[in-house]
């Protein structure tokens, strides 16, 4: 454009200054078009990733010289790399839409608002659904399940029993998902497995109960039968009236006074087992840890007095509080520590420990000994109803703690090592 300015100035030089104007104008029409293929490939191939077009390719325009073709060549292999990408996570996301159709758990999802954006087919079978797009829909179909849903807090369980006997735990964790709260909950089937353990339980029960009843009612029938010859055989008619003779009386005595004891004991039996099965329902209230260490210690203080037992109790910290029956938890507090007073009578340097603390998100209360321990093969039924190790033990006692525990919606549990060390873990 230079030379162009320069031959329009000079007369003799007009032919050359149009012909190199004539080829400034088809240079700068090469680079218009130039920049506007160029243009348009970039706009293209941001239109492809956009809209996850990855088939189409360049190559086309290769001609133009290597630095179409290099061009071309990189958009290639970018496609390529989104083309990959998309296809593993279709794979991915339905590899995970499978195994979520396919679990026996029931999932379910949704948001703030109520609209669900994940529901498997067992969710649809436990909500007695095909589709639902809102959890307020349920509200018309099933209203106690909805509130069991809504209800439940993040990170605990709730048992809802249904009907047709259908029990579901149901489980909620909150997430926060492109800036929206989620809620994803899980319902869980547990019918077959309460059947089972139900199954199991009554089998326990009835093989205590047929032991215990036949141990008492053998031995009545036994002596009857007994007691029924000696009148037979050894008591004369005289005249108006009977005589029996001494040895006979002795025997008759003796039968009638054995027959009382194990009716007693029979009745000592049911009333255990009705103190088993009639436990009232726990009345709620917030509990210092600290004040009922102290109270179960002060309580225990006279019987641990006639013992040589190194007891102490401690507690982390002072703020800490359980939701609990006071008069039930001492109860339980009570038995353990009596259990583990009976297992130090033979121990030499008999320890007791009674501790409270927090850990794992739950308030612990730990009874400790090193007196003679539980046995591995009793470990698995000591807490089964009337099961005893002990020759005047009714069996109750740990079976009633751990029904006091469950109505608290707590735990207890025990490792023993014999000779070693015994720990009942209360968990709240």
């Amino acid at each position: 454009m230079a030379l162009f300015m320069y031959m329009v100035t000079r007369p003799n030089m007009l032919f050359a200054a149009l012909l190199t104007g004539i080829i400034i104008v088809l240079q700068l029409t090469e680079i218009f078009r130039f920049v506007s293929q160029t243009n348009r490939k970039l706009t293209r191939f941001l239109e492809s990733v956009k809209y996850s077009d990855f088939i189409s390719g360049f190559a086309s325009d290769n001609k133009l010289g290597k630095s179409f073709k290099d061009l071309n060549i990189a958009f290639n292999e970018v496609l390529e790399a989104f083309r990959r990408a998309r296809s593993e996570k279709e794979e991915h996301g339905q590899y995970l839409n499978t195994v979520v159709q396919q679990v026996r758990t029931g999932i379910l999802s949704f948001d703030t608002e109520g609209n669900v954006q994940l529901v498997n087919a067992n969710a649809k079978k436990f909500l007695g659904i095909t589709n639902i797009k809102n959890i307020h829909e349920l509200i018309h179909i099933n209203p106690k399940l909805y509130h069991s849903i809504n209800s439940v807090e993040s990170g605990k369980s709730e048992l809802y029993k249904g009907s047709n006997e259908l029990y579901l735990t149901i489980q909620s964790t909150e997430l926060r998902i492109r800036g929206t709260d989620v809620k994803l909950v899980t319902l869980q089937n547990i019918q077959p497995e309460l059947q089972q353990q139900e199954l199991e339980a009554w089998q326990n029960l009835t093989r205590v109960l047929r032991h215990e009843i036949m141990n008492s009612i053998t031995p009545i029938s036994s002596l009857t039968s007994t007691l029924r010859e000696i009148l037979d055989h050894d008591m004369e008619k005289k005249a108006d009236h009977y005589e029996l003779q001494q040895e006979g009386a002795e025997d008759l005595r003796e039968g009638l006074s054995t027959i009382e004891n194990r009716s007693r004991g029979l009745i000592k039996f049911i009333d255990a087992y009705r103190e088993y099965t009639s436990l009232p329902k726990p009345k709620m209230a917030t509990v210092r840890l600290k004040d009922l260490l102290e109270h179960v210690a002060q309580l225990m203080k006279t019987e641990l007095k006639k013992t040589h037992i190194n007891f102490h109790y401690s507690c982390s910290s002072e703020y800490l509080t359980i939701q609990a029956d006071v008069e039930m938890i001492e109860q339980v507090l009570i038995n353990l520590l009596k259990n583990a007073i009976e297992a130090l009578a033979e121990t030499e340097k008999p320890v007791l420990e009674m501790t409270g603390f927090y850990d794992e998100n739950a308030v612990i209360i730990q009874i400790r000994d090193n007196g003679s321990g539980i046995i591995k093969e009793a470990l698995e039924h000591i807490f089964v109803p009337f099961y005893t190790t002990k020759r005047q033990g009714s069996g109750i006692g740990l079976s009633l703690s751990r029904q006091i525990m469950q109505m608290h919606n707590g735990s207890i549990t025990v490792v023993s090592e014999p000779d070693v060390e015994t720990i009942f873990t209360l968990r709240f």
